[in-house]
């Protein structure tokens, strides 16, 4: 007890677990805070060999609580994580499906007695204390070294006084990646990637070209109507944690408009503009077929093909967004991230997810505002969640 107040302290514990991999090298970290002057009172972290992305931010969680009640076990904490999945299972309003995350919610909320820990999602912006903490155990552990705080007290398991290890169920949550069976192996949450084309703009309903290298024009009044629209949307949903926008005027307002009702902060990426249409930015199909016949025929016929003057050939196009794609899987491993992007980019991420030739770009319809999504799991493998969907402007 607080001998001042006469009543239990309250802190504040930010935790986050990453692994690099999914499941792969990881490792947590955690901080109590005082949550009356915002004092830094434990920092703690652990390099955890190989588990899932999931398992570390358990983890992390764990380790939280447990620096918290060896502060004062009649404390009352507030945690604060930016993973949605940790969040919201141990509030109470998402079940518990995977058979090695129960044992793991069921000793953290064991910490502290039920009605002593409450629980919030934060942008991973506001967790950078922790995540920097996570980053320094696991790239400790990769030089082969211990993480140890320095000013700090050191995270002690609660009922041997020694660092936390791995547990039996981080061990099998890391195995299942080669359980057998007829479904894919469950190898913890994947990265999704929820592809937002932009909302309209002045051209779109006249389908003109509107590439990267044109005027670059920004949302029309439907196109800002659509972006709220699907913001309302995402926000009811709940599981975007990061956005990422192509850096064209489009793109950018859309993402702001969507990021200011979510509460999240905007990546900009080059890797997602739009294609360059060349000499044939700003016109029809049809003006394009009345001017320049024979590179438009030679553009449908191959994807190495560029459009006149310069463009970019499809080819490039799905060269850049392969990167682009093991760019942002690793760099965002097991969180839903919204790409929001143009046709031919989210065409070419459920193109190269397929497997499908180049020629299927040509197949697709994609709508304004529309929502697709595509998951990529440990092995390299991906599926196809959803395609050009726009129930949400209806």
């Amino acid at each position: 007890m607080d001998g001042a107040r006469g009543r239990a302290r309250e802190y504040v514990v930010e935790a986050d677990g990453g692994s690099r991999g999914n499941p792969g090298p990881a490792g947590y970290g955690a901080v109590v805070l005082d949550a009356a002057t915002g004092e830094t009172l434990v920092e703690a972290a652990e390099y955890l060999g190989v588990v899932t992305n999931n398992v570390a931010e358990y983890r992390g969680l764990l380790a939280g609580l447990r620096a918290a009640r060896e502060l004062d076990p009649d404390a009352g904490v507030h945690v604060r994580m930016d993973s949605k999945l940790v969040v919201e299972q141990m509030s109470g309003r998402w079940k518990i499906k995977h058979p090695d995350m129960k044992p793991l919610a069921t000793e953290a909320a064991r910490v502290f007695p039920p009605g002593r820990v409450t629980y919030e999602w934060i942008p991973r912006a506001e967790n950078k204390h922790a995540d920097r903490l996570a980053n320094e155990a696991m790239d400790a552990g990769a030089r082969g070294e211990q993480w140890s705080p320095s000013d700090s007290t050191a995270d002690l398991d609660t009922a041997t006084g020694a660092a936390p290890t791995a547990s039996d169920a981080d061990v099998r949550a890391a195995q299942t990646v080669a359980s057998p069976g007829w479904g894919p192996p469950d190898m913890g949450a994947p990265a999704t990637f929820v592809l937002l084309r932009h909302g309209e703009t002045p051209l779109t309903p006249q389908k003109r070209f509107s590439g990267s290298g044109g005027s670059d024009p920004s949302l029309s009044p439907v196109g800002r109507e659509q972006a709220e629209k699907v913001a309302a949307s995402l926000a009811r949903r709940g599981t975007v944690e990061a956005i990422v926008a192509s850096p064209l005027a489009r793109t950018r307002e859309t993402a702001g408009i969507v990021a200011a009702r979510l509460g999240l902060e905007v990546a900009v990426d080059e890797g997602l503009r739009e294609t360059d249409f060349g000499a044939w930015e700003g016109l029809t199909f049809g003006e394009v077929r009345e001017r320049y016949p024979d590179d438009l025929d030679a553009w449908l016929a191959s994807p190495d093909a560029e459009p006149t003057g310069g463009g970019e050939s499809f080819a490039a196009t799905g060269a850049r967004i392969a990167a682009t794609r093991d760019r942002l899987v690793a760099a965002h491993a097991g969180r839903t991230v919204l790409l929001v992007s143009h046709v031919t980019p989210i065409k070419t991420f459920l193109r190269l997810a397929l497997g499908a030739p180049p020629e299927s770009l040509f197949r697709m319809e994609l709508s304004a505002a529309s929502l697709s999504a595509v998951a990529y799991y440990a092995d390299g493998g991906a599926s196809v969640r959803l395609f050009n969907e726009t129930s949400h402007l209806r």
